[in-house]
């Protein structure tokens, strides 16, 4: 083989080496990108329980708020609490987060 070729089939044997770390480095690239890109879970919402809505429905009324949390109590189809779909905690305590006029 002449030097020619020879130097030839060298260069194109390191083409194809820096070809195959080339793809390496893309593939460990891409594995961590996946890895880090990951999206954190948001915080879920924490679940309202009778006896936390009961809490805040308490200290409302003993700061003189209860005939108001009786009327919105009926406004959410209910003479008590218990009786108020858990689905409309969230905007019970937040109508009676508003209430700002005792009487």
């Amino acid at each position: 083989m002449s030097k020619m070729s020879e130097m030839s089939a060298t260069i194109e044997e390191l083409r194809k080496c820096a070809t195959a770390i080339n793809d390496a480095a893309n593939w460990l690239a891409e594995q961590f990108s996946n890895f880090e890109s990951k999206p954190e879970a948001a915080p879920a919402e924490p679940v309202l329980t009778l006896e936390a809505v009961r809490a805040v429905l308490a200290d409302k009324s003993r700061a003189g708020f209860t005939a108001q949390i009786r009327s919105l109590l009926q406004k959410y189809g209910a003479d008590k609490l218990s009786g108020v779909d858990p689905a409309n905690y969230k905007a019970l305590l937040a109508d009676v987060e508003g209430l700002t006029d005792a009487t």
